[in-house]
């Protein structure tokens, strides 16, 4: 089978490393793959460790910066000269599916419409706003994909109350959690954290709706009344998009919190980072398909706290691995997190029991087997 590619980032985050994981699966199965992403980056990297050929092509990715005039016009340019890009790679390379990973990439299911391709859509997102999007995407979902692959259940369900009727498979992200086994952190040293210090922490894409600003409230509440905690925020935004963290910043200075929190921006070494927390909070303010951050600090034997909505609530088991809090109320957030930092024996019990859950249900094995039955 020869498969087209496409994904919308060439960042190493979640839905990166799940892409990267699906071309390992694809190569390993005997299938040619041409991995089409808009810009050099770390993933781009990886993806040149297989046997696919990668190709830099500007896709007219949809983000919500570019939701004005100029912005719609911007995208417009650029997924036309894509749309006839990518048909010239179908025709040339004599595609049998087109795989278009997150639904912020739109031009492949034209592309493959054009030339008669196969098309699956691999979807990570629950969008609730602008409507407009909302319906453009659920229409596209109906008239253009073969099939469709959802990340979790809370997918799926999301869509379907959007009056999408096309067929989707559940396939859980997986990975290798074998490098999560070593427990050796130096991010307490390198930041000058004492061991002593309850650390707390979020790894994620800076942007307004992964809640890092939620988290700093939570912290001041927090801290106005244990000074032993330090916070890590993992991470970094888009390009264009750096004033969210200066944003961030300010929060953490209103808070009275700015000596305890620390932006490290973007880390490769996720296994490094996570065996230095003591909790990991996914501070969610809008739902969360299935985010992948949430298995690894599971894999590193942490304990989550999640807030209460999204594919969150689909991996952790309330009061086995983790805990749930509210979205939008910092109060009741911070008195769920204080019972966590008063007792270590209990957030150790709910790291192990998450690790061991993430290894039967999560597993590497299981998303291959899936993935392969999906575009089969």
């Amino acid at each position: 089978m020869n498969i087209l590619a496409l994904h919308s980032s060439s960042g190493l985050y979640g839905s990166s490393k799940v892409f990267l994981e699906a071309i390992k699966t694809f190569d390993r199965k005997g299938y040619s793959v041409t991995a089409v992403v808009s810009e050099e980056g770390p993933l781009c990297d990886e993806l040149r460790k297989t046997n696919a050929d990668v190709r830099i092509i500007r896709l007219g990715i949809i983000r919500r910066k570019y939701f004005n005039p100029i912005g719609i016009i911007n995208r417009l340019y650029y997924s036309c000269k894509a749309f006839y890009s990518l048909k010239k790679i179908i025709r040339l390379k004599n595609i049998d599916l087109v795989y278009s990973n997150t639904t912020a990439v739109l031009t492949g299911a034209f592309a493959a419409k054009a030339t008669g391709k196969k098309h699956i859509w691999h979807v990570h997102e629950i969008i609730e706003s602008p409507s407009i999007l909302v319906r453009l995407i659920a229409w596209m979902m109906n008239q253009y994909c073969k099939k469709l692959i959802a990340v979790s259940q809370a997918v799926i369900n999301h869509w379907k109350k959007n009056n999408v009727i096309a067929r989707f498979d559940l396939v859980y992200n997986g990975f290798d959690y074998s490098a999560f086994n070593q427990a050796n952190s130096t991010l307490r040293e390198e930041l000058h954290i004492p061991d002593e210090t309850i650390l707390i922490g979020t790894i994620g894409r800076i942007n307004n709706i992964k809640g890092q600003d939620y988290l700093l409230q939570i912290a001041g509440k927090l801290s106005a009344s244990n000074h032993q905690l330090a916070f890590v925020i993992a991470g970094d935004t888009l390009p264009g998009n750096e004033k969210i963290l200066d944003q961030l910043k300010v929060i953490a200075a209103k808070e009275n919190i700015e000596r305890n929190v620390f932006f490290t921006g973007f880390r490769n070494d996720i296994n490094n980072v996570l065996h230095a927390f003591d909790i990991f909070v996914l501070p969610s303010i809008l739902p969360d398909s299935l985010p992948t951050v949430v298995l690894e600090a599971m894999a590193a034997g942490k304990l989550v706290v999640a807030t209460q909505q999204g594919g969150a609530m689909e991996m952790v088991i309330e009061n086995e691995t983790g805990l749930f809090i509210p979205s939008n109320n910092a109060d009741d957030a911070a008195m769920i997190i204080e019972h966590l930092i008063n007792n270590k024996t209990l957030r150790l019990e709910m790291g192990a029991a998450g690790k061991k859950r993430v290894q039967e249900y999560f597993s590497l094995e299981l998303f291959q087997e899936n993935i392969i039955k999906a575009i089969q």
